[in-house]
């Protein structure tokens, strides 16, 4: 019994003491459990990575040879970058441009390996040919070999149309009508057989075909508009051809026969000779999704024709003019024309 109350008392008086005591030992045990678990959910940290291996390069590629380390990319400035880490193969991001297709029809640039194109316009006379042809109409077309966005060589086919000036027509009119009469004078039973007359009226007109190697080198080629120059060379076929007109009969089964006027080729000389141009060309593209393009351009060519003997009105009229073959040497000399057209590239 004495012991029990001894007991009591002893624990009545240091009560006061070890309460408090309790206390703060059950803070400390809480906040130190706190930073424990603090601790714990900190960033993990990586091992570095052996770079000197090759299986330190993760995904790795001919591409990425000048890549970042991956453990520089795992771990920059000794923690984790998941925007970096989360990418593809790991390392930096990457950019990317238009992605470029390239099948049998395409170059490594991304272009078409064949070109086209077709145009149509005037071909306008300078120089001498001015003096005895006039502006008429004009086509080409052209296909051939692309090399590359900027360079390519197409073969072109070339028909350039020209009428007569009025002053030549003048002159051949004059000069057909003295050998004529001078003829005539001489063999009048044979002129008067064969209902040969001096002529009434005279036409004529001139055209050149050409078939050429056209290098073409693309100087700008935007979204919208473009530009081109253009240097060729190639064969020329020139054609002048002196007619009148004739009355002709045709018959039809069902509605019987009637006449007809059409004009007759009485004269016909030609010239082949090699030929060079050079121009610039400029085109506007319809859309960012099309291949065609609209172009206009304009070119000066020059033909090396060889120069032919012949007789013209100023010549005098005896037997041996009267039997030369060419009444128009004009056809044979040099030629020099624009021809400005437009059309589509593709």
């Amino acid at each position: 019994m004495a012991f029990s109350r001894f007991q009591n008392r002893l624990s009545e008086a240091f009560r006061p003491l070890v309460a408090p005591a309790l206390r703060s030992a059950t803070l400390f045990a809480v906040a130190t459990a706190g930073a424990a678990i603090a601790q714990s959910a900190a960033a993990p940290q990586f091992p570095a990575l052996d770079t000197s291996s090759s299986s330190a390069q993760l995904f790795s590629s001919s591409a990425d040879q000048n890549a970042p380390s991956t453990e520089a990319s795992l771990n920059p400035a000794g923690g984790v970058n998941f925007a970096n880490y989360m990418q593809y193969g790991g390392g930096q991001r990457r950019r990317y441009g238009a992605p470029r297709y390239r099948g049998n029809n395409t170059n490594a640039d991304g272009s078409n390996k064949w070109t086209g194109y077709a145009g149509v316009g005037l071909a306008q006379p300078v120089g001498n040919t001015w003096k005895y042809d006039t502006p008429s109409w004009a086509f080409h077309v052209g296909f051939g070999r692309q090399f590359s966005s900027h360079f390519a060589v197409p073969v072109e086919f070339s028909w350039d149309n020209f009428g007569l000036t009025k002053q030549t027509l003048d002159n051949q009119f004059a000069l057909y009508n003295n050998q004529i009469n001078y003829y005539c004078t001489a063999n009048a039973a044979t002129c008067n057989a064969n209902g040969i007359t001096p002529f009434t009226s005279l036409d004529g007109n001139s055209h050149i075909w050409s078939f050429s190697f056209q290098p073409t080198y693309t100087i700008y080629s935007g979204k919208g508009v473009g530009a081109y120059v253009l240097a060729g060379a190639g064969f020329y076929h020139k054609v002048t051809n002196f007619t009148t007109p004739e009355v002709g009969e045709y018959c039809d089964y069902y509605y019987g026969c009637y006449s007809y006027q059409a004009n007759q080729i009485i004269d016909h000389y030609t010239s082949n000779a090699p030929g060079f141009d050079a121009g610039i060309g400029f085109t506007y593209k319809f859309s960012r999704f099309s291949n065609e393009r609209f172009y206009g351009e304009a070119r000066y060519v020059y033909i090396v024709n060889s120069q032919r003997t012949g007789v013209t009105v100023n010549s005098p009229v005896n037997a041996t003019t009267v039997s030369e073959a060419d009444a128009y040497p004009a056809n044979s000399n040099r030629t020099s024309y624009f021809p400005i057209k437009f059309g589509i590239r593709f």
